[in-house]
């Protein structure tokens, strides 16, 4: 049985935040967010996600131009943001995250497969982006999740002379619970999902 609590923590009561506390995240955290994202499945164990801690102010220098005007508070003054992103060139990896099928890497070489394997990249960084709020909450800290920015401005400045795309940035540390919006409606279980 899981704990009630901890499903609060990382579903039920967890929020997107807007504002941070002058809380430091550690190395120590960072990679134990790391350490059990990696467990959550993607095809082919194809693990596309790769990830930037930026925490530095330089470093967020870097990435404050290609933030939309209403995101730059709150992503700037984020303790740790981590910057998601997908290796377009994943199945590179493939022979030694898959070893039980050494044709694997095929199914998305070359240039006629190029679109499949972009829309396998995106989708599983997708996942493991979703891994990575999971574990951050499970952990303890809170996030702030965002797609508002420019993502070609975001791959010069952090992926340039890499196959690497940027997917979304999100921030982690302690949130500021008095700048949290009121908890918005979700759909109900009848309207989002059917059997067959």
């Amino acid at each position: 049985m899981v704990d009630e609590q901890f499903l609060d923590r990382v579903f039920r009561k967890a929020r997107s935040q807007n504002a941070w506390l002058p809380e430091p995240v550690s190395d120590e955290q960072l990679k134990q967010v790391y350490e059990l994202m990696k467990w959550g499945p993607t095809s082919a164990n194809c693990s596309p996600a790769r990830i930037v801690f930026v925490r530095s102010e330089a470093g967020k220098e870097k990435l404050k131009d290609a933030l939309n005007p209403g995101n730059v508070e709150k992503t700037m003054s984020a303790p740790v943001l981590a910057v998601v992103g997908y290796e377009t060139r994943f199945y590179e990896d493939l022979p030694r995250l898959f070893p039980h099928n050494p044709a694997a890497k095929t199914w998305f070489e070359g240039e006629a497969k190029a679109g499949f394997a972009e829309t396998t990249a995106f989708r599983n960084g997708s996942l493991q982006g979703g891994y990575l709020i999971a574990a951050a909450r499970a952990v303890g800290l809170d996030c702030g999740p965002m797609s508002g920015f420019d993502n070609a401005k975001v791959d010069a400045a952090l992926f340039a002379g890499t196959s690497i795309k940027s997917n979304f940035i999100c921030g982690l540390g302690r949130g500021d619970p008095s700048k949290v919006f009121p908890r918005s409606p979700r759909l109900s279980y009848e309207e989002a999902c059917r059997q067959m």
